[in-house]
């Protein structure tokens, strides 16, 4: 019998399509699937998946990894969490293309909209770029454990062609236009897989300096598309205007489409300010879909919500005044001795403080507050909220929330839910989900460092909603093609996203039994010793980029063969 590099024998194969399961082997050469059936030739390396199951590899088109793969080798949490292909470049910020004049305003506004600390992006970038194709040719030089696509991010973009114009949001000329366009051509060209861009106007930089992307018109938006039609490739990914969405929001990027012919996805939740306004829009992609476009709304499986936490960035006290003066500077364990205090927990537990911070008001929302256990949980019961909890205890929401704190040896982490949990349950998010003109996403994996931990939703996807979930729940196969072949036709990345001969073999091994998602917790392994929120799992055997094992049994085995996927499929 000949030998082959690997062979996956006997596992129980969701191969993506959504079709049932079934047995087979999967038999690996040079970095491909050559066979799915029962493979009699011999591995040079085998892994006995009697009883597991085998899924390709995740793919995550909405990530803000793009400072961390010019300073961080692996991408976790994403890749601990099954994926094997990340998009970066989202939301339409990033760093580059960029003048050395610029850089510090492109920092300032990472860290406004992305919860990235400036400090270590100033020590952690290398800035050995100025214009883009460097940049793609920068993270590419670097060891990585998965692969990485990237889109053009138009923040830094306008910048580039218009200077403090840019910054100032005035509307581009036609010499800008026409700029722009040529530098959209060159970095499609060069690999990059698409352009991004932001209508929100919540995202601002740390220094309270909107989005240059917010002072594009609608002519603007044209033209740089149009750079992408010139090359000849390339998709366009897009942020509506945040909590004051407006179906006109909708309008501008559908008009977009039908003029350029681009496919378009752009995401989509639903908001507790318009809970309706999801459905009109899903409503406006179907009729434009059926005309003819091509329009994808990226979702998420569960509440977009925050975790607060004393390792965290914020929590309901944060802004107390005795709590910034005498505890705030602590170290951990000192901090918690202190706060067990009575004469100090009667101090904080009387509400004072205001913080600047734009989600300040979300931290003390204690009627969608709930204690997180050591095994996450994203669709929690209202009955055990903080408010909940109070009444039930005749105290207040403050008392609660201070105690919760305190568990774990201050190791504790508070959830916040927000979009998509309205109704006190995800019924409408499996909804948006399941729909044919949706794609998983908005997981921000890289991004919100301190605040937000929600790259993990590939696993949540699989152990709440095909596992344990009450009522309507997904099947493995589903669950699975959502997180695979779904995304990968969305992206255009062609040999990827199955299990199938001919396909990249980017594959996970996967105990069921045992997958668990853990809650989030906080690494120090920035630049600098910054921190950042993660979040581990347990019952991945294995996760394979291109047949070779990065993770096993939750452990980085050290392997690096994450590459940069230029221009995807096109």
């Amino acid at each position: 019998m000949a030998k082959i590099d690997l062979v996956i024998r006997g596992g129980t194969v969701a191969d993506g399509s959504g079709g049932a399961l079934r047995e087979a082997d999967v038999a690996v050469q040079d970095g491909k699937i050559v066979a799915v059936g029962q493979v009699a030739d011999i591995g040079r390396e085998e892994i006995d998946a009697k009883g597991l199951l085998v899924t390709p590899g995740f793919i995550d088109v909405h990530t803000h990894y793009d400072g961390h793969l010019t300073w961080g080798e692996s991408l976790d949490p994403s890749s601990c969490n099954g994926v094997t292909t990340v998009v970066v470049g989202n939301c339409g910020v990033g760093f580059a293309p960029c003048r050395p004049q610029d850089r510090e305003g492109l920092v300032r506004l990472m860290e406004g909209v992305e919860d990235i600390p400036e400090v270590v992006m100033t020590k952690g970038l290398p800035w050995d770029w100025e214009d883009f194709p460097s940049f793609l040719d920068s993270v590419e030089r670097k060891p990585h454990d998965i692969d990485f696509a990237v889109l053009l991010p138009h923040a830094p973009l306008r910048v580039f062609a218009m200077g403090q114009r840019a910054v100032n949001l005035e509307p581009a000329n036609a010499a800008d236009r026409a700029r722009m366009r040529e530098l959209v051509k060159e970095a499609m060209t060069a690999g990059a897989i698409g352009l991004a861009t932001s209508r929100s106007i919540t995202h601002r930089g740390s220094d309270g300096v909107y989005s240059p992307a917010l002072g594009a018109e609608e002519e603007e938006l044209y033209e740089i598309s149009m750079g992408i039609v010139d090359a000849g490739r390339g998709i366009l990914q897009a942020i509506p205007n945040g909590s004051q969405q407006k179906r006109e929001d909708y309008e501008v990027m559908h008009r977009l489409v039908r003029r350029t012919g681009l496919p378009i996805s752009y995401s989509l939740t639903q908001l507790h300010s318009q809970p309706e306004l999801w459905r009109e829009a899903i409503e406006m992609i179907e009729r434009e879909n059926a005309a003819g476009a091509d329009i994808t709304a990226q979702v998420i499986n569960r509440s977009t919500g925050v975790i607060l936490g004393l390792e965290a960035s914020f929590h309901p006290f944060v802004a107390h005044p005795y709590y910034v003066e005498n505890l705030a500077k602590l170290p951990l364990a000192q901090r918690v001795a202190e706060m067990r205090k009575p004469e100090v927990r009667a101090i904080l537990i009387q509400p004072q403080g205001v913080s600047d911070h734009p989600f300040a008001g979300t931290f003390r929302h204690f009627s969608e507050m709930y204690l997180m256990g050591k095994v996450a949980e994203y669709e929690p019961n209202p009955a055990n909220s903080v408010v909940a909890l109070a009444a039930q205890r005749g105290v207040s929401p403050d008392e609660v929330a201070y105690d919760m704190l305190l568990e774990d040896n201050g190791h504790a982490m508070l959830l916040i839910t927000a979009s998509n949990f309205i109704g006190g349950n995800l019924d409408e998010a499996l909804t948006l989900m399941r729909h044919k003109d949706t794609v998983l996403g908005l997981g921000d994996g890289g991004a919100h460092c301190g605040l937000v931990c929600d790259a993990s939703y590939t696993t949540f996807n699989l152990t709440h909603w095909a596992r344990d979930r009450r009522g309507d729940k997904l099947s493995v196969p589903e669950a699975v093609q959502m997180l695979t072949d779904a995304p990968a036709k969305v992206q255009r990345f062609r040999d990827r996203g199955r299990i199938a001969p001919g396909m990249k073999a980017d594959i996970n091994v996967i105990d069921m039994d045992r997958l668990t998602l853990l809650r989030p917790s906080v690494a120090y392994d920035l630049p600098t010793g910054g921190k950042r929120l993660t979040q581990k799992s347990t019952g991945y055997v294995a996760t394979l980029v291109s047949g070779v094992a990065i993770q096993r049994e939750g452990q980085d085995t050290g392997a690096r063969p994450g590459a940069l996927v230029r221009n995807a499929g096109f």
